[in-house]
């Protein structure tokens, strides 16, 4: 055999170049840009727009300057408005976690068919009317219906829910809570209990190895949900109109009234304004801490 078919010297010579390859078609990427172009054309239509627009007339109207921003923190009533939104959206972010928790824990420790039942029953208020099920509660928590009846069974015969903060408190739970429970649930069926038996078998109560492993691995979880449901009770408006009353409106009622009756699109926008504010504000802090948490357990 000849030495020429076992050494080339365009092959193998030191000085001789690879065959490169063929340059990538960007025709893909520019498939991708126009898949996404439609959902960028309706996003900048029916949400940066309007949100541009209400920032604007929060400026402008009635005159530009800072007036509507001035009234707001310095009006007492506005304030008291803010303020009760944040408690509200905090008891109903805390309650909501209180129901969910155990209930999405259940979800991930039982068969797959009890499973499936308890995955129905979180869902299915998503299978009936939200305005359906808020005037089902004006009936239960009125007059004469079964929550005043059963608080006259303690005594207090005047205890009545319609119409006030903890009425508008229990509707907006009983909304969110399949929200806090599916995000629980997600992140809990992601945990690995043998890290639980193996912190039982070395020695730890069941009690001290869901509180030292099973709850930390869940805080991901607990965390979105409860921001989840915070971001939504703040704006939320359906419930509390219905359920609540003009003398402890919430801020998404003070701004449908402001725009509806008064047309003080001016104030309204500002309001809008400082209340996507302090969404973002909140959704920035929860990044930080759960990016902060994950680079420490990283860490250590």
């Amino acid at each position: 055999m000849s030495s020429s078919l076992l050494y080339s010297p365009a092959r193998n010579a030191p000085g001789s170049t690879l065959p490169t390859p063929a340059p990538r078609k960007a025709r893909p990427r520019r498939l991708a840009g126009l898949l996404v172009l439609p959902a960028c054309i309706v996003l900048a239509v029916f949400f940066l727009y309007p949100l541009a627009l209400i920032i604007w007339r929060s400026f402008s109207e009635p005159s530009l300057g800072f007036a509507n921003y001035v009234e707001l923190f310095t009006n007492e009533s506005s304030l008291k408005v803010l303020l009760r939104t944040f408690l509200t959206a905090l008891a109903v972010s805390t309650i909501t976690l209180v129901m969910a928790y155990p209930y999405a824990y259940m979800m991930t420790r039982v068969n797959r068919r009890t499973r499936a039942v308890l995955m129905a029953i979180a869902m299915l208020p998503f299978w009936m009317s939200l305005m359906a099920r808020t005037f089902a509660w004006v009936v239960l928590l009125g007059h004469g219906g079964p929550v005043a009846k059963l608080f006259a069974l303690f005594g207090m015969d005047d205890v009545v829910l319609l119409g006030t903060v903890w009425g508008v408190v229990v509707g907006t739970v009983q909304v969110l809570l399949p929200y806090m429970i599916l995000t629980l649930y997600g992140t809990m069926q992601g945990i690995d209990m043998r890290l639980v038996d193996a912190a039982k078998s070395l020695g730890a109560t069941p009690r001290s190895a869901f509180r030292r492993v099973y709850l930390p691995l869940s805080l991901p979880g607990v965390a979105a949900g409860y921001t989840l449901v915070f971001v939504i009770s703040l704006g939320f408006y359906i419930t509390p109109r219905i359920l609540g009353s003009p003398q402890q409106s919430l801020i998404a009622q003070v701004i449908g009234i402001r725009v509806e009756r008064l047309l003080d699109f001016g104030g309204a926008g500002a309001m809008s304004v400082l209340l996507l504010v302090l969404t973002a504000l909140l959704l920035i802090v929860v990044s930080r801490v759960s990016g902060n948490r994950k680079l420490l357990e990283g860490g250590s």
